[in-house]
């Protein structure tokens, strides 16, 4: 959660997307984060009794966005044009950018640019009040499941190139433990409902099994 980082690094790469205060989803985000803060982040992930599915996955979607948002933040001077020429995670993976309806066609381009590309285009998802609805009695739409996954699967993107390209200057700047706590969140999120494909994670494979063996 976001509350993780304190005020050490308020940079963030794009503006923070904030969840009216008073709304039920804003109850929901601090039941998260009072759970978070008992240590016990597979308790921590799970749908609380009698909430909507639907809305715990959108308020968690915001807060990732909020929190790679700012991992991705504290980088940017290292991750250019001329360090990162191609969106990659290691040699094995490499991402080209569509979203279908500006750019139907992938297209290659650097990470920052890709990662431009991509943390506006989940801006916009979230921004739009008939995919992401704020206000209590409006219905989710029957699509919001797919948005939702495509959205996390995207942001997964992010996490695979800070640790596969930028780990050292994360250790330079000391966010290791930052990065590590975020992720370890995401990644049992998504696990605990099943929301991005095993072949999807394979870049961070490797950690993924040792942050879950830790666990069991």
């Amino acid at each position: 959660m976001s509350f993780l980082f304190g005020s050490r690094s308020s940079k963030t790469f794009k503006p923070k997307k904030n969840i009216p205060e008073g709304s039920h989803q804003y109850e929901l985000l601090k039941h998260a984060e009072a759970t978070l803060g008992s240590g016990n982040l597979r308790q921590a992930v799970m749908l609380p009794e009698g909430e909507d599915l639907n809305e715990w996955i959108a308020v968690n979607t915001v807060d990732f966005f909020n929190q790679i948002n700012m991992l991705y933040g504290t980088i940017t001077e290292f991750c250019t044009e001329s360090s990162c020429p191609v969106m990659s995670a290691g040699p094995r993976y490499e991402y080209h950018w569509a979203d279908g309806t500006n750019i139907k066609k992938p297209i290659k381009c650097s990470a920052p640019k890709y990662i431009d590309y991509l943390m506006t285009w989940v801006q916009d998802q979230l921004d739009d009040e008939t995919l992401f609805p704020s206000k209590i009695g409006v219905p989710f739409p029957k699509n919001f499941m797919s948005v939702a996954k495509t959205i996390l699967k995207r942001l997964f993107r992010v996490y695979a190139h800070i640790y596969h390209q930028h780990f050292d200057s994360v250790m330079r700047l000391q966010e290791e433990a930052h990065l590590n706590t975020s992720f370890k969140h995401f990644i049992f999120f998504v696990q605990e409902f099943s929301l991005i494909d095993r072949r999807e994670l394979a870049p961070l494979h490797e950690l993924i099994e040792k942050l879950g063996s830790k666990d069991r």
